[in-house]
């Protein structure tokens, strides 16, 4: 399966089994011969995938070399960048060059941001090998790393060159990480497809992964298309964020992985909704259920007040106000402008 983004620079998003071995060939109709690749990925994924990845290239006449950093959340941060250009320096790339962001979320935006800043902008590859990421983070040209202060909150919007998502490469994932993931994929079905959301629901996904992956893929292409640089539209893949990032940053990056405190988000608003009259009674309880299917929590132990303190540095505010991502119903979500104070009153029902 294949699909094209057309932004502000066009790309192949393609989904198979086996794909990743593809890499040489898909780079030989991108780049010049000879051009170099640095491989970053992460000490759980390269030990796996590098060395396919690495032969592939070779055997297309692109000379590859590795980056590995420590796997975690915790290393999405400057002092890992700042290895990164170390790195692209020392093995002489240029602008004619590229780099393959080989792993999940972190490692995809971490090496897109290096990618987007290294001698101002260089091409860079997503081979995503998390299910997170292959259905979101690798899409869409978002990269970034954290600060003490909150996830995500210096980056750039730089688009891929291509994409190979393999889900064979989740076969290797530990069940925590596909439920991870999984997290977003309930986000896709709650905005944009009810009949995505009951598919994940009701049906087995493990029998029906690729065409998961494949719609979860065509929404976020036509969101990005009409909103590459997040103004408008394009908050709506934040459903369940602005608490999700508060929780993520309160546990240090560490107790919660990025889809549980999604999870948690998408509950904590559906039940907002509810209270305020927006969103159909039930809703919240719906979305329990589909993620308690795979896992996932739906509750946290976190004082609403600290919450609500950790969403001040959230990247959809605009002064004195939020854009908030609110449910009429699954599978019909919006974006809302509200002043903080409103946001905070809303929570009074949790």
């Amino acid at each position: 399966m294949e699909l094209t983004v057309n932004t502000s620079k066009s790309y192949q998003i393609i989904i198979e089994r086996g794909c990743i071995d593809q890499i040489g060939t898909r780079a030989a109709g991108l780049f010049k011969p000879g051009s170099k690749a640095l491989i970053i990925s992460d000490t759980n994924v390269a030990p796996i995938y590098a060395e396919r990845v690495s032969a592939s290239l070779h055997q297309a006449g692109f000379p590859a070399s590795p980056f590995v950093f420590p796997a975690g959340e915790e290393s999405k941060r400057f002092s890992s960048i700042e290895k990164m250009y170390a790195a692209l320096a020392e093995n002489g790339l240029t602008r004619t060059d590229f780099i393959v962001a080989l792993g999940g979320g972190v490692t995809g935006d971490m090496a897109g941001f290096a990618a987007a800043t290294y001698l101002r902008g260089i091409s860079f590859i997503q081979i995503p090998t998390s299910l997170l990421a292959q259905i979101d983070s690798s899409v869409g040209g978002k990269t970034a790393v954290d600060l003490p202060q909150g996830k995500n909150l210096v980056g750039a919007f730089h688009q891929p060159s291509l994409v190979l998502i393999d889900p064979e490469t989740l076969s290797t994932l530990p069940p925590r990480y596909f439920s991870d993931g999984m997290g977003e994929a309930i986000k896709y079905g709650c905005i944009k497809s009810r009949a995505l959301f009951d598919l994940i629901d009701k049906e087995d996904i493990h029998q029906n992964l690729e065409d998961m992956i494949y719609r979860c893929v065509d929404i976020k292409r036509e969101i990005v298309e009409h909103d590459e640089f997040d103004t408008g539209e394009r908050m709506i893949l934040n459903f369940g964020h602005t608490f999700g990032h508060a929780l993520e940053k309160l546990y240090g990056f560490g107790k919660l992985s990025h889809g549980e405190a999604v999870g948690i988000g998408m509950v904590m608003m559906a039940k907002c909704g509810e209270g305020a009259g927006i969103t159909k009674s039930g809703t919240a309880d719906k979305i329990i259920a589909a993620l308690k299917k795979y896992h996932l929590p739906v509750t946290d132990d976190m004082a609403m007040e600290k919450i609500l303190a950790a969403t001040a540095l959230d990247k959809k505010r605009s002064g004195g106000m939020i854009s908030v991502i609110m449910l009429k119903e699954i599978g019909d979500g919006f974006v809302d402008q509200i002043y903080r104070d409103r946001f905070a009153e809303l929570t009074g029902v949790l």
